[in-house]
């Protein structure tokens, strides 16, 4: 093993056995196929570097986030880890919550929406559909308005269910996108200036995730610190439960 400690491209929030909760940037993808930049990639290449090993090692992909989205995930180092985590997704007892800033303000502090989303057939992008239509899929969530100005909403968001842009889609179906998401309807930018468009941030960030370790009887609660793009906002900064720079660690 190198004993030289290794600075990683992306920062720590858990490390336990054969689990690694980190936090992903907005505007880089969670897996991509060889050349492409992402998240896999760099937590691969970070425990290569760590354990001295040049050759290929195991890493699983128990979930994903979207790229303009940025937040807690979890990856793991073994099979029998990935296994089990990934079925504790399956049943829904693993609890993610979001923090999503919204354009409008949904007239009910809080609730559960369920529709039916699907996403198009060869194009990067979903839809809400009915739900006798090809490929649609239940989509389930609960939220609470946590801070409200006249244009904008917090949102802290449960999934109960992990489709394809869930929540970007479900709020945008009712009139009140994502902060920046020119994708879904938003009419404001929201994160740095880029030159790709890919590389775009939005108002949307995994905040927490509870789950049972797999290998160790064990609750593992993690959040993901607000990342500086988020702290810049003058949305957030109007909308911050408790000041500017709450998350800001």
């Amino acid at each position: 093993m190198n004993d030289t400690p290794v600075s990683p491209k992306f920062d720590i929030l858990y490390e336990k056995g054969p689990c690694i909760c980190v936090q992903k940037p907005a505007g880089l993808l969670t897996q991509a196929p060889p050349g492409i930049d992402n998240l896999e990639e760099q937590v691969r290449a970070f425990y290569k570097q760590r354990e001295g090993k040049t050759g290929n090692i195991y890493l699983a992909i128990i979930h994903r986030l979207d790229r303009p989205v940025s937040g807690a995930i979890v990856f793991c180092r073994n099979v029998r880890a990935a296994q089990r985590l990934a079925a504790q997704f399956r049943e829904r007892s693993v609890r993610k919550t979001y923090w999503g800033i919204v354009e409008g303000v949904p007239p009910e502090e809080q609730g559960e929406w369920t529709d039916y989303v699907r996403k198009i057939p060869d194009v990067a992008r979903g839809e809400v559909t009915d739900k006798s239509a090809e490929g649609a899929k239940r989509a389930e969530l609960s939220y609470q308005v946590i801070a409200r100005n006249e244009k904008h909403a917090l949102l802290e968001i449960e999934l109960e269910t992990g489709r394809y842009h869930q929540i970007r889609l479900q709020c945008a179906a009712r009139g009140f996108p994502i902060l920046g998401d020119r994708l879904y309807g938003a009419g404001e930018s929201f994160g740095p200036e880029v030159e790709d468009p890919r590389h775009q941030h939005i108002g949307l960030h995994a905040r927490t995730l509870v789950f049972r370790h797999p290998m160790v009887d064990e609750m593992v609660e993690v959040t993901a610190p607000l990342p500086a793009a988020w702290i810049a906002s003058p949305v957030w900064q109007e909308l911050a439960p408790q000041g500017p720079d709450e998350g800001e660690a």
